[in-house]
């Protein structure tokens, strides 16, 4: 059997995809089974072992008419049996279409469904502590049969050389091993997922007072006029804790780092899926425009915890999602850092003891 799947876009959802190569792998020992992703994507699946080839899709080159053209016709060559379409859109059910796989799965949605031979509605409530992003994944599968677990947790695989190396890094920089370490998402996706920067420098103020932690920033190079608004906002003694210059300069290189880290601690998104992917604790703050109950996946409420202004105020009740999203940062400014230290000093009170280790 030849399986292929989809997941376009966001890293924290090709990432959270792949629990689907580990239930079919274990079903379908002999099936081959390949993963259709944006190139940027790639990192967090790298030595994923459940899967047996990535084919990427540039969307700026390969969405080009003639080499969106010889790109079904590759899809097509391969002769796929099931085709699993998680992204569920409309270039992604072209591509299921032009599979001609004789089995085609994907959402509900009146506008794809003829793409594809069959679909399920999802939730909207979760069932398990593994959250509905996960949830839903899995219930793509019951098109396939009915003996497929009801939740599995992502997984990341680093190499220990991967894992030397960035410890090698930290060494290099002086940052003492036996200190507690922090991760910390200064940046959300987009500027309507970024915690405002005032209220980021106040929580780090508040870790830096309770834990005496090293902290380190998950940025790129081209976001380093905005980390430094926020690092210019702390405190002298936080200033001295933050090693600015130590980062990822890729997307392996900062899960190498954040392996050896006490915790991730920032804006919801990608990285705090990396980090749980890994058994790295996390503390997320939610923007106002996300839903919470999609993405909080596998938290317990100690080692993996996640804020958002609904759990604080009345806010939001009764408005729409454009209303909302259109107002986000409005909303935003009402999540105040004092709401989120009591849940905060809780977190760090379990985490900043020992260091986590590599996994």
């Amino acid at each position: 059997m030849k399986i292929l799947i989809i997941q376009q876009k966001m890293i924290g959802d090709v990432l959270t995809s792949s629990i689907l190569f580990e239930a079919l792998r274990k079903k379908y020992p002999e099936a081959e089974l390949h993963y259709l992703i944006y190139p940027h994507t790639k990192p967090v699946v790298e030595n994923n072992p459940f899967i047996d080839r990535i084919i990427t899709y540039n969307p700026e080159e390969d969405g080009k008419p003639q080499n969106f053209l010889n790109f079904l016709k590759l899809i097509r060559k391969e002769n796929y049996e099931v085709v699993i379409d998680v992204y569920s859109k409309i270039a992604t059910g072209i591509i299921s279409k032009a599979s001609r796989a004789p089995v085609r799965i994907s959402y509900h949605k009146w506008y794809t469904a003829h793409f594809y031979t069959k679909t399920e509605k999802q939730l909207h409530k979760p069932q398990t502590d593994a959250g509905l992003a996960v949830e839903n994944r899995m219930l793509l599968l019951k098109a396939l049969g009915k003996d497929f677990p009801a939740e599995l947790k992502p997984k990341i695989y680093l190499t220990e050389e991967e894992k030397t190396d960035a410890e090698k890094q930290l060494t290099n920089a002086g940052i003492d091993p036996e200190n507690s370490l922090f991760m910390i998402g200064v940046l959300g996706s987009s500027k309507d997922k970024t915690y405002p920067p005032e209220f980021m420098a106040i929580l780090l103020d508040e870790i830096a007072k309770i834990t005496q932690a090293d902290f380190l920033f998950n940025y790129i190079p081209k976001q380093k006029e905005e980390v430094e608004e926020i690092y210019n906002l702390c405190a002298p003694n936080t200033k001295k804790r933050i090693h600015l210059d130590v980062f990822g300069k890729s997307l392996r290189e900062f899960l190498a780092l954040t392996a050896h880290c006490n915790a991730l601690i920032g804006n919801e998104g990608g990285a705090i899926n990396m980090a749980k992917a890994m058994d790295i604790p996390s503390f997320s703050i939610f923007s106002p425009q996300i839903k919470k109950e999609n993405w909080s996946i596998y938290e317990d409420g100690i080692r993996n915890v996640s804020v958002h202004l609904n759990d604080f105020s009345t806010a939001l009740h009764g408005l729409s999602q454009k209303e909302i999203t259109k107002n986000n940062g409005r909303y935003y400014e009402l999540l105040e850092p004092n709401l989120i230290f009591a849940s905060l000093d809780k977190f760090l009170k379990i985490t900043s003891t020992k260091k986590v280790g590599t996994k």
